[in-house]
């Protein structure tokens, strides 16, 4: 299962509702304090209930819709790349397409509710084209008895009536004529129902969240630890799965002879005592093997754990354990799915790990099961990426897709220019090439300010001549060897690029 799309509303800044679509690999860039983490850690909340890095509460609640009188936050995800078979009722084995429970697109959309924030405990539903006839809109909520009755009073044919999607597959089918399919909110949090959303829990992807702003002790997961989220993975693998339910099945056969032994010879001594008393070995499934392993780490010289190291340091080890991962996940096709979501990985990075880290998630998001979400400020990544991976966050809390048809000069660095004011060179040469190649720049220099501009020939000797600022700074750029102007100023080139690109989007 990947992110398809998400949905906030109410949650920190984001009062209305605002739809985000997401790629393998997506990236938000904005100024400051527009929201861009706020997306990450939203999602953080929804996938890991408060156990994560994010722990909901009232101050999450939009201030505005408060004061309105609206608490309550809603954060749904719709799901792509479903599996084709699951399980939701015991053992018994269906599709989320025959149990009604995908949208108008075939896609799985979730929804989680937080009524009061002072509470992480959310209201879960599943928003899916769903049969609204009175006399089988409900069937996942009831419970076996329920379903049976139906059966017998609408005399309906069923091969098994001790399977409930068994049963609810022979009643819609019955009523197929007039199942009133419209787009319903189931609620998976109440009576039977509750199984539901048990289950489709097992399907959904590990979401990993790497702050940028962590603090640094003993306990910190700076950058939580990459070998405790490994072993997370490892334990959720089928193949490893099966083995440790054949140990732990051993495991238990074991103890209870030990246990039913002991108690016999108890009994010969005293039978009263020995028939008040009896083994509680937990089940197989609801053994945490993962807690066996919950003190892996690397460390460096003299044992210095990572948290100790420099914070450099600790993003270059991360840096490369996605570089593993992404060979690892090439690999094996039939890893788990995981959203790895990183805030600022180009923090206390030089600008070569910069570059390899940027690779890195690329060759990532390319591995199967695997979704990458990131947040940046720096420049040089978002020269690495394509339109199809950025989302562009404005001041208006706008969630904006990048594309080429959106830009008044097709460039990444305008995404640059418009998302940080980042101003250069480069940018400067594209958008005076762009108004030469469409023979318009003429038409540009009308009415703009001139200056003087001495031009160094071919001899040695120099000739004045008059340029607008776009054309002295250009001349400059392709001319370093000729010394005889005064350099442009940062203001002067950020005034000419917002005077071509004016130009541009007017012409």
């Amino acid at each position: 299962m990947q992110i398809k799309r998400a949905t906030l509303k109410n949650f920190r800044g984001y009062k209305e509702e605002v739809d985000i679509e997401f790629q393998n690999l997506t990236v938000f860039i904005g100024k400051n304090d527009v929201g861009k983490s706020t997306v990450l850690e939203a999602l953080d909340v929804f996938f890991n209930d408060g156990k994560g890095v994010v722990n909901l509460d009232v101050n999450d609640i939009n201030k505005v819709a408060l004061q309105e009188g609206d608490s309550e936050i809603i954060i749904s995800v719709e799901f792509e790349n479903l599996p084709s078979e699951i399980v939701i009722d015991a053992t018994n084995k269906t599709s989320l397409s025959d149990e009604y429970l995908l949208n108008s697109a075939g896609n799985l959309t979730i929804i989680k509710k937080y009524p009061n924030a002072s509470s992480s405990k959310a209201k879960v539903y599943i928003k899916a084209m769903h049969p609204n006839n009175k006399k089988c809109n409900d069937l996942l909520s009831k419970r076996n008895n329920d379903l049976r009755k139906i059966i017998e009073q609408e005399n309906i044919e069923c091969s098994d009536r001790t399977v409930n999607a068994t049963m609810r597959a022979a009643i819609w089918k019955h009523f197929e004529e007039n199942l009133e399919i419209t787009e319903t909110e189931i609620d998976v949090t109440k009576e039977d129902a509750k199984n539901i959303w048990v289950n489709l829990q097992k399907y959904m992807p590990i979401y990993s969240l790497f702050q940028s702003d962590r603090s640094n002790n003993d306990s910190d997961k700076e950058v939580q630890n990459p070998l405790e989220r490994a072993v997370q993975e490892i334990f959720r693998r089928t193949d490893i799965q099966e083995k440790l339910d054949i140990v732990a099945s051993e495991v238990k056969e074991k103890l209870e002879d030990v246990s039913n032994r002991t108690l016999e010879k108890l009994r010969e001594m005293n039978p009263e005592i020995a028939d008040s008393l009896n083994p509680v070995i937990p089940n197989t499934e609801n053994l945490k093997w993962a807690a066996v392993f919950k003190n892996v780490s690397i460390t460096g010289d003299n044992d210095i754990p990572i948290n100790k190291r420099g914070s450099g340091i600790r993003r270059l080890i991360l840096i490369n354990f996605f570089r593993a991962e992404a060979e690892r996940r090439i690999r094996e096709m039939n890893a788990p799915s995981i959203i790895y979501a990183i805030e600022e990985p180009e923090t206390s990075q030089h600008a070569e790990h910069q570059k390899k880290m940027i690779e890195a998630f690329l060759e990532l998001a390319d591995a199967p099961n695997t979704q990458i979400v990131l947040t940046t400020h720096c420049a040089n990544i978002v020269k690495k990426l394509q339109y199809k991976h950025l989302r562009l966050i404005g001041p208006d809390r706008k969630i904006t897709n990048i594309t080429k048809s959106l830009l008044p000069y097709p460039s990444l660095n305008e995404v640059n220019f418009v998302a940080f004011g980042e101003i250069s060179v480069e940018y400067h040469d594209e958008l005076y090439g762009y108004i030469l190649e469409q023979k318009k720049f003429n038409q540009y220099k009308v009415g703009k300010e001139t200056r003087p501009y001495i031009k160094l020939l071919r001899d040695g000797s120099t000739s004045q001549e008059i340029r607008i600022l776009s054309e002295y700074i250009r001349n400059l750029i392709h001319h370093p060897e000729n010394t005889h102007n005064a350099r442009f100023s940062d203001e002067e080139l950020s005034r000419s690029i917002c005077e071509m690109r004016e130009f541009i989007k007017s012409n």
